[in-house]
C-alpha cells in the first residue's frame, strides 16, 4: 500500500488529506491541532518507512491471550519490526524469546528484535543470550545499558560485566555482526546524563561503535524531538532517528509514566485529559486525538519511521495509525 499526504486549508480549518492508492484511492480529511505547524509536504512510501511495535512478556494466561490478539490486529499494518522487552534484571529473558518465537511462527516474514541490557549479566551470559536469540531467528537487538535494580540509584555492573551500552553495542558488532543494532536516544536528555551535550556525545559513541538505528524514548512535545534531531545532526550523527510514541489514554497512567521517564507533558495534553474527567471513553478519545496529531506532524516532517509503545494493547495504536491514513486489509 502507498500513501500520499497533503496539507490544505479549508476556510479557517487546517486539515490533512491522506490519499491511499492501492488498489483504489481513498481520501481522508483530518483536523490538525492549531499548535502544529506543517513544515513540508511529505511523500510516504511503505517500503522505506520503518513501522515497529514494542511488546513485553505477558504474566498471565489472560494477558497472553490479549497479547496475541494485539499482534494479530497490528500485523495488518505490515510493520517492518516487532520488538520485545524483558523484566528488570533479565527476569523474563526466556519469555521474551518465547514471545518472539510466537510472532515468527505466526508471521515468519516479519523481523523481530529482542531488548538486551547489561544489568546482572556477565559478558559470557550476554554472548549466550545473543547466540540463542540468533538461533531462534531474531535479527535485531535493542542494545541498552538498563536501569539500576529497584532500590538502587546508580548502575553497578556484575563482575566481568559491562558498564555502558556502548560496550554492549561494540560486543554485538564485533562478535555477532549479522544483527541489526538499535540504540536509544533521549529527546529530553537521559535523566542520569551530566548534560545534554554529554548525552549526545554518548549517543554518537554508540552509533560509531555499531548502532544502526536510533529509537527515541517516548515524548509528548514534537518540538523536543525536532530539537534533538537537529542537535544530533550538528555533531555528525547520521543514523536514522525513529521517534517513539506511546498513545496514552488514561490520565493517571500518563502521570506515572511521565514521572518514571521524566517526559514533559504539554499543557494542551494534560488539559484535554483533565477535561475528560473520570469518563474513561473521553480520556481514550483525548489520548488518541493527541497521539494522532503528534504522528501527523512527524509524518509531515518526513521521519523515516515510527516506533509505537503499545503496552500489549491494540485499540489506541490502531486508531492512531488509521487517523494518519494507514489502513489494514
Amino acid at each position: 500500500m502507498c500513501f500520499r499526504i497533503f496539507f490544505v486549508r479549508v476556510g479557517d480549518q487546517q486539515t490533512v488529506s491522506i490519499i491511499t492508492c492501492n488498489p483504489f484511492p481513498t481520501f481522508y480529511f483530518l483536523p490538525l491541532q492549531k499548535e502544529i505547524v506543517v513544515t513540508q509536504q511529505p511523500s510516504y512510501a511503505k517500503e522505506s518507512f520503518d513501522l515497529s511495535f514494542e511488546l513485553f512478556p505477558p504474566k498471565t494466561a489472560e494477558s497472553e491471550a490479549m497479547l496475541w490478539q494485539t499482534v494479530d490486529e497490528l500485523m495488518g499494518f505490515e510493520p517492518t519490526l516487532i520488538t520485545c522487552t524483558y523484566g528488570a534484571g533479565g527476569s523474563t529473558q526466556t519469555k521474551t524469546l518465547e514471545v518472539l518465537d510466537g510472532v515468527l511462527s505466526r508471521y515468519p516474514s516479519v523481523a523481530v528484535a529482542s531488548h538486551l541490557t547489561c544489568v546482572g549479566r556477565t559478558k559470557d551470559q550476554l554472548r549466550e543470550y545473543l547466540q540463542e536469540a540468533q538461533q531462534r531467528g531474531v535479527t535485531s537487538i535493542v542494545a541498552l545499558r538498563g536501569d539500576p535494580p529497584q532500590g538502587e540509584t546508580t548502575f553497578n555492573p556484575v563482575a566481568n560485566g559491562l558498564h555502558y551500552a556502548v560496550e554492549l553495542v561494540a560486543l554485538i558488532k564485533e562478535e555477532f555482526p549479522e544483527f541489526r543494532i538499535l540504540v536509544a536516544g533521549y529527546p529530553e536528555t537521559h535523566q542520569e546524563a551530566v548534560s545534554p551535550e554529554e548525552d549526545l556525545k554518548h549517543l554518537k559513541e554508540k552509533c560509531n561503535a555499531g548502532g544502526d538505528t536510533i529509537v527515541t524514548q517516548l515524548f509528548y512535545d514534537n518540538s523536543d524531538f525536532f530539537r534533538f534531531r537537529d542537535r544530533c545532526s550538528s555533531i555528525g550523527i547520521t543514523k536514522p532517528i525513529i521517534p517513539g510514541l506511546m498513545p496514552v489514554t488514561n490520565f493517571k497512567q500518563i502521570k506515572r509514566i511521565a514521572t518514571l521517564c521524566k517526559a514533559r507533558l504539554p499543557n494542551s495534553f494534560t488539559q484535554a485529559l483533565e477535561k475528560a474527567g473520570d469518563d474513561a471513553d473521553a480520556q481514550f478519545e483525548a489520548g488518541v486525538d493527541y497521539a494522532s496529531k503528534q504522528a501527523e506532524e512527524l509524518l509531515s516532517d518526513g521521519v523515516p519511521g515510527m516506533h509505537l509503545y503499545v503496552l500489549n494493547k491494540s485499540p489506541a495504536a490502531i486508531r492512531v495509525l488509521e487517523q494518519v491514513g494507514m489502513t489494514r486489509p
